[in-house]
């Protein structure tokens, strides 16, 4: 009598286990969100390079405001010596995130220069 009770007593704990599933993780497919990729754009218009210059040059501490113009020499008209033009090169390159090799660095010594050689840069922002 013990024994048929013992046995369905098991059985029913061993039929539940085996019954019971560990939770699956849900895999959930995102969306496919489409879009169009159009050719690159046709770069920066000299103006836009012009003035985002100029702007760097107004708001470079050493320099007056009113001295600023394209024709303008760093050095001879701004009165800026080596390493401010240094800085100044180095917020160009920091405004269109263009990275200007030494070499080239060095020979940019006006606002003209600099816009010219960014106008040169296809990778220029």
């Amino acid at each position: 009598m013990f024994r048929p009770a013992a046995l369905n007593s098991i059985f029913k704990i061993a039929s539940r286990a085996a019954a019971y599933q560990a939770p699956r993780p849900v895999i959930r497919i995102a969306p496919a969100i489409f879009t169009r990729l159009y050719s690159a754009s046709a770069g920066l218009s000299r103006s836009d390079i012009e003035s985002r210059v100029l702007d760097i040059l107004k708001g470079f501490d050493k320099v007056e405001p009113s001295k600023v113009s394209l024709e303008a020499h760093f050095s001879n008209d701004l009165g800026l010596d080596s390493l401010d033009a240094v800085e100044v090169v180095m917020a160009i390159e920091e405004e269109f995130s263009v990275e200007i090799p030494d070499k080239d660095a060095d020979e940019i010594k006006s606002a003209a220069q600099a816009v010219e050689y960014i106008s040169k840069r296809d990778d220029a922002h």
